[in-house]
């Protein structure tokens, strides 16, 4: 490891611009590995005027990324399959541990946070805050073993607010490197930090959340994962260069709020619950399918069409999981494309998520996937993440990308519309 100086000098000279590339210059131009450097220097310059860190003190530059789903819509939480992907927009911090048992991080426009090591209990003030999530991955780091140190660290985001991308998990995947990095010689894999991350979200941010988050944060690259046995999910890194695919994936922000949104989410896993339980069952992944398809006379009276419906959407969408991640692995772009559409379909008809029966005025979701469909030649979309508010996912031809944009944003405003990347790695050591 380096002195904050001598990181940032060699920031600065463009040591460390292929590493820096590999995360954030996807595009391949040098435009972007420049700003990349930028941001980079800047963090650790942030660093340095925030801490004022020793000269010896050994520092290091992090990196959390977003994710997108990309297959599997509402699937995890019935133990489902899923298949979901880090994305080049991330938080990216720069730390060194600080010779003191205490966290401090100054996150760019927000006041510093400080949690003390001599006690790592939840504590019901903290949840549903930044707080929560480093104290709970501190506490389930020790809880594994490893003395803690404490560090300084100034982060800064990209991943955009409400977007679906899961800024939570990123953060939980940054501090959980930091903390590999700094107290446990780097021996978690990054399977272990996203359980880490989990752990921290549902005991202390009080949120609980399935894994697909973190996973997708963590372990980097297209990642299939079955959640069959949630405590030992099997995650298969999907081998998948989308560079090549001669399409753009796009995250498109409808600008409509996820607030008061609560219930339509909870409806959700309450339905396919009730029809689990009619079964004597908790979650519909332990249903054979064929036993569901008999069943659905009597499901519909005691439980109503759209628990069955979205019973039918979890089904679907989670053999649709498997067989987007196996055209992946065959090179099958065409293939994939028709099941990304297939599982947009599904998720607006049977699941039901695209819109709030409690405000049906707002219905942004379908709104822009309309005019998503009319602009696209050859793509997909679909409504990304939870639904009901928030973005879609599109994956638009190179050739069609600048139309495509400019038509989104005439709806929508200028900025809705975001050019992502699926990076190959997920949280790391960026820079030493």
């Amino acid at each position: 490891m380096s002195s904050c100086k001598t990181l940032l000098d060699a920031l600065r000279t463009g040591a460390h611009d292929q590493a820096l590339a590999a995360l954030y210059a996807l595009d391949g131009t040098q435009d972007s590995v420049d700003k990349a450097r930028d941001r980079a220097c800047r963090t650790a310059e942030s660093f340095m005027d925030a801490f004022a860190p020793a000269e010896d003190a050994q520092t290091a530059l992090f990196s959390g990324p977003g994710r997108t789903e990309i297959g599997g819509n509402h699937t995890d939480h019935q133990h489902g399959r899923v298949l979901c992907g880090s994305v080049d927009l991330d938080m990216l911090a720069c730390a060194a541990p600080n010779g003191a048992n205490l966290i401090r991080i100054r996150s760019e426009g927000y006041p510093t946070l400080e949690i003390s090591l001599d006690s790592l209990l939840p504590r019901k003030e903290e949840e549903n805050t930044s707080a929560a999530l480093v104290r709970g991955v501190a506490a389930k780091v020790q809880e594994l073993g490893y003395k803690l140190v404490g560090f300084d660290a100034c982060a800064t985001s990209t991943v955009l607010s409400g977007s679906g991308l899961s800024s939570s998990a990123a953060y939980e995947v940054l501090i959980g490197n930091i903390l590999n990095h700094f107290c446990c010689g780097g021996s978690l894999d990054p399977v272990t930090i996203a359980k880490i991350g989990q752990y921290a979200e549902n005991v202390y941010f009080g949120k609980p959340c399935g894994l697909m988050d973190q996973m997708g944060s963590s372990v980097g690259g297209a990642v299939f994962i079955d959640f069959n046995d949630p405590a030992n999910p099997v995650v298969e890194k999907v081998d998948y260069n989308f560079t090549k695919s001669g399409h753009a994936l796009c995250i498109v922000d409808t600008a409509s709020s996820h607030g008061d949104l609560t219930d339509d989410y909870a409806a959700v896993t309450r339905e396919m619950g009730a029809v689990a339980a009619h079964f004597g069952k908790t979650v519909l992944r332990d249903i054979p399918r064929e036993d569901f398809r008999a069943a659905i006379p009597t499901l519909r009276k005691e439980y109503g069409d759209r628990a069955v419906l979205r019973a039918m959407h979890f089904y679907d969408d989670d053999h649709r999981a498997l067989l987007e991640s196996a055209a992946l692995k065959n090179g099958d772009f065409d293939f994939f494309l028709s099941l990304v559409n297939q599982s947009g379909l599904s998720s607006a008809l049977h699941l039901q998520n695209t819109w709030s029966i409690h405000d049906p005025r707002q219905q942004a979701i379908p709104l822009t996937l309309a005019e998503a469909e009319r602009l696209l030649d050859g793509g997909a979309c679909r409504v990304h993440g939870g639904g009901f508010a928030g973005t879609i996912q599109a994956w638009v031809p190179n050739g069609d990308l600048e139309q495509f944009k400019a038509g989104m944003e005439a709806l929508l405003g200028e900025g809705k519309c975001h050019i992502l990347h699926i990076r190959p790695q997920g949280g790391c050591v960026v820079a030493e």
